[in-house]
């Protein structure tokens, strides 16, 4: 998760190729077009975000997770609300549930009932996170799946009140590496600091393998629920591997969040094979930071530093730019992707599966 404070960019002025008949943006075009960020955690209701977002024209998702590092759910139940009356055409949230008590009897009713009200209070989707399949257990110790029939009841239930299920599946393939063999420096950070997800560290627990054969196991079996692959799916090593999954689950999308790297990482090495893959799949891939937001954030570093991720972001999806990314030590081209490309990852693709389809939105 991209935390308040974080500084990466250095920008820097250069050109790739893009064919003439394209219409491309530019980086002055930043602020003038509209955005929206699909993939945020408000954990705060103090205004610096929302000022910023303001300032750069962007919309954006806030998702409550079940993560022991965040708020209790309540208060980021709470805070996201919050946020949402203040500038409700702006901010939307996606509501979450625990997964306490989920081999008890009563535990899928009582969920069902909490994400009727977090609906009626205007949630767009539900977010799963990793978990499911990594941490959870029932009393004689069996990992839970995230293809396991406890929950059943509660995938049904998101299914009928009509709103997408973003989930966290898996972790980035680096993930199973040792941390001298990681790709990008962000990963080789958060698992030098989160060694208890570390499956590098942990063979005891379920592979990359398993966990992704589980996910596509999971989609398959539910082809009417709108499924959104937080992080790339976790397919984010491999945008070939990323296409196999979209052409398998035609009710999929996935989100960027967190994952720019990886894909700056592929393009350095092959810029078209990326370029190719985000126009063939331009209707499949939402823009999205996973920029994290703490009460404890000074406002200064908030509203900067959110800024440089969108902008950096802006530069290499949007325009001919090239900048040094310090996470994988080196300078990017940008993508120059059309505009018609740009205008669905960035903000078309995000309404049509968030807000249109859900009146509350």
């Amino acid at each position: 998760m991209r935390r308040i404070a974080l500084s990466f960019i250095l920008l820097c002025g250069s050109t790739t190729a893009t064919p003439a008949t394209e219409t491309l943006y530019g980086s002055r075009d930043f602020a003038r077009v509209h955005k929206f960020d699909a993939h945020v955690h408000a954990n705060t209701d103090e205004p610096a975000f929302l000022d910023i977002a303001r300032a750069d024209n962007v919309e954006f998702l806030t998702i409550n997770v079940d993560y022991p590092d965040f708020p209790a759910l309540d208060a980021q139940a709470a805070i996201a609300r919050e946020l949402r009356r203040r500038d409700p055409q702006r901010i939307h949230f996606a509501t979450t549930f625990s997964m306490a008590g989920w081999s008890a009897p009563g535990w899928a009713e009582a969920v069902n009932d909490a994400l009727n009200a977090a609906v009626a209070q205007g949630a767009v989707a539900v977010k799963i996170w990793k978990n499911i399949g990594m941490v959870e257990r029932d009393p004689s110790g069996r990992l839970l799946a995230i293809t396991d029939s406890a929950l059943d009841p509660v995938v049904r239930h998101i299914e009928t009140l009509g709103v997408p299920l973003i989930a966290h599946q898996g972790e980035p393939h680096n993930c199973w590496l040792p941390l001298s063999e990681m790709t990008t420096d962000n990963d080789r950070s958060y698992f030098a600091e989160h060694p208890q997800y570390h499956m590098y560290l942990h063979p005891e627990l379920p592979s990359y393998e398993q966990l992704m054969s589980a996910r596509d196991q999971f989609v398959g079996r539910h082809p009417n629920l709108s499924f959104v692959g937080a992080h790339l799916a976790s397919l984010e090593w491999n945008v070939d591997r990323l296409a196999t999954f979209l052409d398998e689950h035609p009710n999929a999308v996935v989100d960027m969040a967190a994952r720019m790297t990886q894909l700056q990482y592929q393009s350095v090495r092959n810029r078209a094979r990326v370029r190719r893959f985000l126009i063939r799949y331009q209707d499949r891939v939402l823009y999205g930071t996973d920029l994290t937001i703490e009460a404890h954030a000074r406002p200064e570093d908030v509203r900067r530093e959110a800024h440089e991720f969108w902008k950096s972001d802006w530069l290499y999806l949007a325009t001919r730019q090239s900048q040094y990314v310090a996470a994988i030590r080196q300078r990017v081209p940008g993508l120059a992707l059309p505009r018609s490309v740009i205008d669905k990852i960035y903000l078309r693709n995000a309404k049509r599966v968030f807000i249109e389809r859900n009146p509350t939105g």
